[in-house]
């Protein structure tokens, strides 16, 4: 079954901003996901990893990419297709609550 790796992006504005009891069917969604088997949780602290030309690890504290909105979790899905990992992710918080949510294909090599 193909792997989804699920990138959520909220902030804490547009989470208080939906109404209690979508959020609340967000988190139940989330909480069957989870019994389905769905990897996921909260995004901590991002630090940056470089080793150019393998010469020596640098690290950086914060994320690398910037957004309209932060990162606030992350999911594995495992689904058919893209159109069930899509339907399986539109019920998550991220994307009720006036964020958005990534779905990345993971191509195993």
């Amino acid at each position: 079954m193909p792997i989804y790796i699920a990138i959520g992006y909220g902030d804490r504005a547009g989470y208080d901003r939906t109404p209690e009891h979508i959020r609340q069917a967000a988190h139940d969604h989330d909480a069957w996901l989870k019994q389905r088997g769905v990897t996921m949780g909260i995004a901590g602290t991002p630090v940056q990893v470089r080793n150019p030309n393998g010469g020596g690890v640098q690290t950086e504290p914060g994320p690398y990419l910037s957004a309209g909105l932060p990162i606030a979790g992350f999911s594995i899905i495992k689904a058919n297709d893209m159109d069930e990992a899509v339907a399986l992710a539109a019920k998550s918080p991220c994307a009720v609550a006036h964020g958005v949510v990534e779905i990345w294909p993971l191509n195993e090599g």
